[in-house]
């Protein structure tokens, strides 16, 4: 398995005839299209990633139009629909003392307040409400909703979290 990627975009469809691409933005900072100059456009199906360089991009509306180097032709551009834009974890934004991205998560050790083993955190499942942590012990995996009821305490760097389910919870 290649480098941690963070998917900052979407390729929704070709945009105009000379390979400029419509991209949806899954980033809460769009505007950090117009700074980067290399991206990975990865197709997770298939785990296929290949490095492009960003010959342009501008904003329009809640869009964001991406040029990339070797992508000159409405064909070329449809090709690549569908493809998510990420960078390096390396390069993800860095966020404010107490917060983290979702993806950090994963491989946290999650216990609960009076210090039962619950399990890793092996994915996020994003709902209507809120985020669901899926947490496994190796034989069975629960769903635990990403809210301040719940969750009392993520600790990133330390990969730990706990939480106070409430009853039935984790027999679910």
């Amino acid at each position: 398995m290649g480098q941690r990627l963070v998917v900052i975009g979407e390729i929704a469809r070709p945009h105009g005839l000379r390979g400029e691409m419509r991209v949806t933005p899954l980033t809460d900072h769009p505007e950090r299209f117009t700074g980067i100059t290399e991206c990975v456009l990865w197709d997770p199906a298939r785990d296929t990633r290949e490095s492009r360089r960003v010959t342009g991009a501008r904003r329009q509306g809640a869009a964001v139009l991406l040029s990339l180097a070797g992508c000159e032709t409405v064909e070329a551009a449809s090709a690549l629909v569908g493809r998510l834009l990420a960078l390096p974890e390396a390069d993800a934004l860095p966020l404010p003392p107490g917060q983290f991205y979702p993806w950090q998560l994963e491989g946290c050790r999650v216990t609960t307040d009076d210090g039962r083993d619950v399990g890793r955190v092996i994915r996020i499942e994003q709902s209507t409400a809120q985020d669901l942590w899926v947490v496994s012990d190796g034989a069975r995996e629960c769903l635990i909703p990403a809210v301040a009821e719940i969750v009392l305490e993520v600790d990133v760097a330390g990969g730990r979290v706990v939480i106070r389910p409430p009853d039935g919870l984790l027999e679910l």
